[in-house]
C-alpha cells in the first residue's frame, strides 16, 4: 500500500467508509501534520478538516464565532443529493443560540440523569426479552434482532408509539440517515428517499400532535405537541423536526455504538473476558466504547467573522467540518488512543460532542448500553462472527447495517 501523503487522504467519500470502515491512518496522519488543514478535492466542497481533539473542543465552545448551520456534514457531491444548504429538517442541530436553548429546554428534563432513570426497569426488560428471542438458536444477525430493538423500543415507548409502528420508524430512519445507502433508497436518488421519509414521518407525526392535543399523555409526543418556545406553540415546521429527530438519534447512534461494540469485543477478546469476569465494569466499558467507535463521524460549523485557529487564518463563511472519532485517538490525549481499554480512565471522549450541542439523549445512551452489556456479559457463553459485516454507506454516521453472528447463551436465571 503506497504511504498516505497529506494532499491525496480522503475522509469523506462514503464508499470508503463502507469498504474499509473509518478512516484511522488518514486521520492520525493529519492530526500529525494538519489537526486544522484546508481540504480541497475534485467533487467536494472546500472546507477546513479539524481532526485534533483541541480545535474540536475550542470551535465547539464558542457558538457565536463558530455557528451551526443547515449543511450538517460534509460529503462529495452526488448526483441526485438535494441542495446541502437546504436542511430537509429544522431542529437543534441546525440552531444556534439563544433559539437552541429555547428549543431544547422543551424536552430537556426527560433526558436528565433523574428523568432517564425511570426507564431503567423497563430498558432491563426490553434488553431481556431481545436476548431471551436468541435462545435455541446458535446464528443470528445481532443488528436486526438486538442492538436495533433496545434503542428503537425506549424511544417509541417515550413517545408512545404503538409496537404495530416501530418497524416503520426504525425503516424511516435509515431511510433519513443514509439516503445514499441502496438498502435503504433502492433505485430512488438521494433527494427522492429523504422527501418520502420526510413525508411519511410528517404525516404519521401530524397525526400523533393531533391526538395528543386532543388527549394529552405523560409522554414524550404530548410534551411536543403541548409545549412551547418563547409563549408560542412550536411552529409546525419545526415540530414536525422535532419528533424526526427524537427518532433518529434516539435509535441509531446507540444501535451503532451497541453493535460496534460487541464487534470490538470480538475483536478483543481478553477485554471481553475482562468484562465476563466483573460486570460492574461497564460504565467504564460503555465510555470507551463510545470512544472507540464515535458513532457520528461529522458535524459542520461555519465562521461567522475572521479568526485564527492552530495558526490558520479562517475567513468568516469558511466551513470546518468537526471529526469526532480522530479526536477520541488524539494522541496528545488519550494514553495509548490505539488500544481499547474497557478499564480506560480518566476518558476524555467528546463521541456526544461538548459545549452547546452535547447530546440532549447522552444520559439516555449511556444508561441503555451500561444495561446491554451487562446482560451481554452475563448471558453470553460464546460470540464469534459468522460471517463479514456490512457497513451503511454514510461519511456521517458509522453504522454496521449486519452483523452475523454464531454465539451461545444462557437461558434467563
Amino acid at each position: 500500500m503506497p504511504a498516505l501523503k497529506l494532499d491525496s487522504v480522503d475522509v469523506i467519500d462514503p464508499d470508503l467508509y463502507v469498504a474499509r470502515g473509518y478512516p484511522h491512518a488518514e486521520w492520525a496522519l493529519m492530526r500529525r501534520e494538519a489537526p486544522v488543514y484546508r481540504y480541497e478535492r475534485p467533487n467536494v466542497d472546500p472546507f477546513w478538516a479539524v481532526t485534533g481533539h483541541a480545535p474540536i473542543v475550542e470551535i465547539s465552545r464558542q457558538p457565536a464565532l463558530f455557528k451551526s448551520l443547515q449543511r450538517l456534514f460534509m460529503t462529495i457531491n452526488q448526483e441526485g443529493a438535494p441542495d446541502p444548504n437546504q436542511g430537509v429538517l429544522r431542529q437543534l442541530l441546525n440552531m444556534n443560540p439563544p433559539e437552541h436553548g429555547a428549543y431544547r429546554g422543551v424536552v430537556n428534563r426527560r433526558f436528565t440523569p433523574r428523568g432517564v432513570q425511570v426507564m431503567r426497569q423497563q430498558i432491563e426488560a426490553i434488553t431481556t426479552e431481545a436476548l431471551d428471542a436468541l435462545a435455541g438458536r446458535e446464528e443470528c444477525d445481532f443488528v436486526l434482532e438486538v442492538s436495533a430493538k433496545l434503542p428503537l423500543a425506549v424511544i417509541a415507548e417515550m413517545f408512545g408509539i404503538p409496537r404495530a409502528d416501530w418497524d416503520t420508524m426504525f425503516r424511516l430512519s435509515n431511510m433519513m440517515i443514509g439516503p445514499s445507502d441502496p438498502e435503504y433508497g433502492g433505485d430512488k436518488t438521494i433527494k427522492e428517499t429523504l422527501e418520502q421519509a420526510r413525508m411519511e414521518f410528517f404525516q404519521y407525526f401530524s397525526a400523533l400532535v393531533e391526538e395528543r392535543r386532543k388527549n394529552p399523555r405523560d409522554d414524550l409526543a404530548s410534551a411536543l405537541a403541548n409545549g412551547h418556545v418563547n409563549g408560542a406553540p412550536l411552529p409546525i415546521f419545526e415540530l414536525m423536526s422535532y419528533f424526526a429527530l427524537l427518532i433518529i438519534a434516539g435509535n441509531e447512534t446507540t444501535r451503532n455504538a451497541t453493535t460496534g461494540g460487541l464487534f470490538a469485543f470480538i475483536e478483543h477478546p481478553d477485554q471481553w473476558r475482562r468484562l465476563k469476569a466483573d460486570p460492574s465494569l461497564a460504565p467504564r466499558a460503555v465510555d470507551e466504547i463510545l470512544r472507540w467507535i464515535s458513532p457520528v463521524i461529522q458535524f459542520n460549523r461555519e465562521a461567522t467573522a475572521d479568526t485564527e485557529l492552530h495558526g490558520h487564518k479562517i475567513r468568516a463563511g469558511d466551513l470546518l467540518t468537526l471529526f469526532y472519532p480522530s479526536a477520541n485517538r488524539d494522541e496528545t490525549v488519550f494514553d495509548r488512543p490505539g488500544e481499547f481499554d474497557i478499564g480506560r480512565n480518566p476518558n476524555p471522549h467528546i463521541a456526544f460532542g461538548i459545549g452547546e450541542h452535547f447530546c440532549l439523549g447522552a444520559n439516555l445512551a449511556r444508561l441503555e448500553l451500561q444495561v446491554m452489556f451487562r446482560q451481554l456479559a452475563q448471558r453470553l457463553e460464546t460470540i464469534e462472527l459468522a460471517g463479514p459485516i456490512q457497513r451503511m454507506r454514510s461519511s456521517f454516521v458509522g453504522g454496521i447495517k449486519h452483523m452475523p453472528v454464531r454465539y451461545r447463551i444462557r437461558p434467563r436465571a
